[in-house]
């Protein structure tokens, strides 16, 4: 009877909570909320007690402000840029295809009314013009916009999800946790509890650098601290060591994915399309060491870093020539003309 009484009195609580915070009725928002609330906490346990029990650093703070400014600077736009890459979208095609949809639209509109005006002798108007990165939308709907994308002779069936029931454009993956089709999808990050693809893979890198350079400043804190102060109070010793092993293995997973990350957009390359690259059909005949969708190093770093301003933007697959192309090994000449930028 007790047992029954406390899980009623559980349910209960659960109700209101979930009737005072919607968001904790849905299991997938509630560990993401919970995945942010940990990474937070985190970074206040390991800066809240290093400038707890290193006295140095308190001192040097007053002497040169500037010094522990940064570092709390660095602190604070590395959890900014967390918050805004967990809630950006990757780009999924769903949208994808109602941008070029309303892109249909307002291009029959725009046509309608030139007819009009010109059968009233009005001024032209000018044609559909349209920020997004979509050649021929105009006139195409988005099956023959996809299918425009792959080589002559593509069955169309091969190119549907049988999940979102919608045509995948080339380097688009259906994501199981997210259930959507991910444009140039990456991987899905749990630590972050969303894709990474076409619309935030340029936030992601930015976040593990920054993150980065914050492990690495705090581990850097963190030794100079038990340097200066091995002889004193040894439950202090233990709990900045036991806090620093971590630490120290984070540093060594941070560093490698950034410098993996930092490899895939000099070659043009998502980690699906690496690891994954016998498995897709339209990379099975493709050389391992040939990039398909590399431009060269300057091309993909400026489309990455400058091309944010579309998330929507689709990419078609390199013709037999292309591939040709850039299969072809590199010769002296070939440095000397810049082929690989």
């Amino acid at each position: 009877m007790v047992i029954g009484m406390c899980r009623s009195f559980r349910d209960r609580a659960l109700d209101r909570c979930y009737h005072c915070f919607p968001c904790l009725s849905d299991p997938a928002r509630r560990s993401s909320l919970v995945l942010k609330v940990t990474l937070v906490m985190l970074h206040l346990v390991y800066v809240g007690i290093l400038f707890l029990f290193d006295s140095d650093l308190i001192d040097k703070t007053k002497k040169e402000p500037w010094y522990t400014a940064l570092y709390l600077l660095l602190f604070f736009a590395t959890l900014v840029q967390y918050f805004i890459t967990s809630g950006s979208s990757p780009g999924y095609v769903l949208d994808a295809m109602r941008a070029v949809n309303e892109t249909n639209v307002i291009c029959k509109q725009s046509s309608m009314a030139k007819t009009a005006s010109s059968k009233n002798g009005s001024l032209p108007v000018e044609g559909c013009q349209s920020g997004r990165n979509f050649q021929g939308t105009d006139s195409t709907s988005w099956t023959k916009l996809v299918m425009d994308m792959y080589p002559p002779g593509t069955s169309i069936r091969s190119c549907i999800c049988p999940y979102c029931n919608v045509e995948q454009p080339p380097r688009a993956k259906h994501c199981y946790d997210c259930d959507k089709c991910v444009l140039h999808f990456d991987h899905h990050c749990v630590w972050l509890g969303t894709c990474i693809g076409q619309g935030n893979h340029c936030k992601f890198w930015w976040y593990i650098c920054e993150e980065s350079a914050l492990c690495l400043w705090t581990g850097i804190l963190y030794i100079t601290y038990l340097r200066a102060n091995i002889s004193r109070a040894w439950w202090n010793d233990a709990i900045a060591i036991l806090l620093l092993i971590p630490l120290s293995i984070f540093i060594v997973f941070l560093l490698l994915l950034l410098f993996f990350h930092s490899y895939l957009i000099l070659t043009n390359q998502t980690t699906y399309e690496l690891v994954r690259r016998r498995r897709i059909p339209y990379l099975r005949g493709i050389p391992e060491r040939v990039y398909p969708f590399s431009k060269g190093v300057c091309h993909n770093l400026y489309d990455f870093c400058c091309g944010g301003s579309n998330i929507y933007s689709l990419e078609p697959l390199p013709s037999a020539q292309e591939l040709e192309e850039k299969s072809r090994p590199y010769t002296c000449l070939d440095v000397l003309t810049c082929r690989c930028c």
